[in-house]
Formats: structure tokens, sequence, C-alpha cells
């Protein structure tokens, strides 16, 4: 009998397997812009440290592998930034990345106060867009990343959080 996927508050003891997770999943965004400088791959383990220490950061765990991870943070204005979720990519397309936003999200807005979700992606990252579409994002509008990628940037109202779920 197969185990089954959790998700769940990431620890410290995590970091390092989301970093290397990471950069596995995000070699295929690399590959669609022919850029393997995306933030994504040139971020450092000591900042994915910071990042499960001050962020709300979640994890999904086959076992004790974890196989899936999404970061957010409320800015001062009550907006939540949602970031770098990744699926390994043999479990890609089991509905993991939905439930890992649904755990953000709901941790963002419960306990965070969040009045509006927002994220990005890259502006071929189809895959990406229609996931978020699915999960109640619409697009807002367009930005250039630090690493030159167009990105499209979408929101939702927290509130809307409870319909996804």
């Amino acid at each position: 009998m197969g185990m089954s996927v959790t998700i769940s508050v990431a620890t410290e003891q995590d970091a390092e397997q989301i970093f290397r997770l990471q950069y596995l999943c995000f070699q295929s965004e690399a590959a669609l812009y022919g850029n393997y400088r995306i933030d994504p791959l040139v971020q450092s383990l000591d900042s994915v440290r910071q990042e499960v220490a001050a962020d709300c950061v979640y994890v999904a765990r086959l076992g004790e592998e974890v196989v899936g991870s999404v970061r957010g943070r409320v800015t001062e204005d009550g907006s939540a930034s949602i970031g770098k979720l990744c699926v390994h990519p043999r479990l890609q397309g089991h509905g993991i990345g939905a439930r890992l936003l649904r755990a953000a999200e709901s941790a963002l807005a419960e306990e965070r106060g969040a009045k509006v979700f927002r994220l990005h992606t890259g502006h071929r990252s189809e895959g990406n867009l229609r996931l978020y579409r699915r999960v109640g994002y619409q697009a807002v509008g367009t930005s250039q990343g630090n690493d030159g990628v167009p990105m499209i940037v979408l929101e939702k109202p927290a509130e809307a959080y409870v319909a996804t779920a």
C-alpha cells in the first residue's frame, strides 16, 4: 500500500530539502525561458533558511521526503505575496500544488491577516497559469522579474480561499 502526501508547516530541518527540491523543480521553467539565472535557481540555502524561519512556508511530504513547497508573506498593505510553489516532477498533476496553495492561503488569511493573495508566474508558464486560474486567481497586470523574465501578476481576494478549499 502506498503512502499519502501530507501537507504541513515547514520546519528549520526542511530547509535543505526545500532548497534541493526548488532547484530541481525550476529547471523546466529555466529551460522554457532559456534563462538558468532565474531567481529560484540562484537563491542561496541561507536565504531559504531565513524564509523558513520568518515566512509562512508549507511543505508536502511523502513519508520523510519533501516533495512540494510554497512560501508566503504578508506585506504592509495587507496583501500576501505567495511564491516558489513547486512540486516534484514525478508527482505533478495530482493536486499537490493546489493543496499547498490552500494551506498557505488559509494560514496567511487566518493567522497573518491577509486581505488579498498575489502571485506571479512567467508569461509562458501555461501549466502554472491554468492551476492559478482554476483556484480563483485572475491576471491583474504584468511585471519584469529580477532575472529579466516577463511575469504575469495574478490576485484573488483572501475571502475567496474558502471557496477554493
